[in-house]
């Protein structure tokens, strides 16, 4: 068994707000005992003016939250999952990016979001990633974690089982899914689809999230998920900003791969054929 936490946070406009509460979430989920934390996606800035957030990124060697989390990190001797921050590229592009941090303080592994939220909802929100972000274009499975290989995407990757396939694939045994979702499609979306990629891959699902009304005007679901290889929720943390806590038996994947041996059936499929 290993304990993991979930910080389900309601990030704001202010790098320095913002880290200051990743820091003391790091000191409460190593209170308790986990050996790693889980935060959500854009846990150092949530903020949809453009031109106002253009004045709080930094490239990665300057950004002060990912600067306090790693101390952070190597202060509590624990390993930290900081779900995702803007980071300016060297190209002047911005990176929706993970970070896997280990004991040491030291960054482990980086992800940069795949797929981008280009969307227009039915309330009038209107999303453009792609306006903003580079996307990026590779995998990534961390090998040696507290939960053994961790596969990291982030939010709006979720729709895409073809990822969760190639990271279940490349044997991870947990995968983490940081979110800021807005509550229509979170209501509609989000639970059911984290167990549907659980139970597909086989594998634990981790999902911080981020809740309630923010600074910047929006909304987001929270209801923060851990899910176990068979689609039992296993951690639900509702609406507002906490800490939680929750053991996962990573056996439970060679028992539930046992059962529904889905993964070793996988056979290449080829373009579809119209008939």
């Amino acid at each position: 068994m290993v304990r993991i936490a979930l910080f389900q946070s309601n990030s704001g406009i202010d790098p320095a707000a913002n880290g200051a509460r990743l820091v003391d979430a790091i000191g409460r989920a190593s209170d308790d005992g986990a050996a790693m934390l889980f935060t959500p996606e854009m846990s150092g800035l949530l903020d949809r003016d453009s031109a106002r957030a253009a004045g709080n990124v930094r490239l990665e060697d300057e950004d002060e939250v990912l600067a306090a989390c790693r101390n952070a990190a190597h202060a509590k001797g624990m390993w930290v999952h900081l779900g995702s921050l803007a980071i300016l590229t060297e190209g002047g592009q911005l990176a929706n990016r993970a970070f896997v941090i280990d004991p040491r303080g030291e960054v482990r592994a980086r992800y940069d979001k795949i797929h981008l939220f280009d969307v227009d909802l039915p309330t009038g929100e209107s999303w453009r990633e792609s306006n903003v972000y580079k996307h990026g274009s590779e995998a990534v499975v961390v090998n040696g974690t507290p939960v053994g290989k961790l596969g990291l995407t982030i939010c709006y990757d979720l729709r895409f089982p073809a990822l969760f396939a190639t990271l279940a694939e490349a044997d991870a045994d947990v995968i983490a899914v940081p979110a800021a979702f807005t509550v229509p499609t979170g209501k509609a979306h989000w639970e059911v689809l984290l167990r549907a990629r659980a139970i597909e891959a086989g594998l634990f699902v981790v999902a911080a999230a981020q809740s309630g009304h923010h600074e910047d005007g929006r909304n987001t679901y929270g209801h923060s998920l851990v899910i176990d290889p068979w689609g039992e929720v296993l951690l639900d943390m509702g609406e507002g900003a906490d800490v939680k806590t929750v053991e996962i038996d990573l056996s439970r994947i060679t028992d539930v791969r046992g059962r529904v041996p889905a993964l070793s059936h996988r056979r290449p499929i080829h373009e579809a054929v119209a008939r």
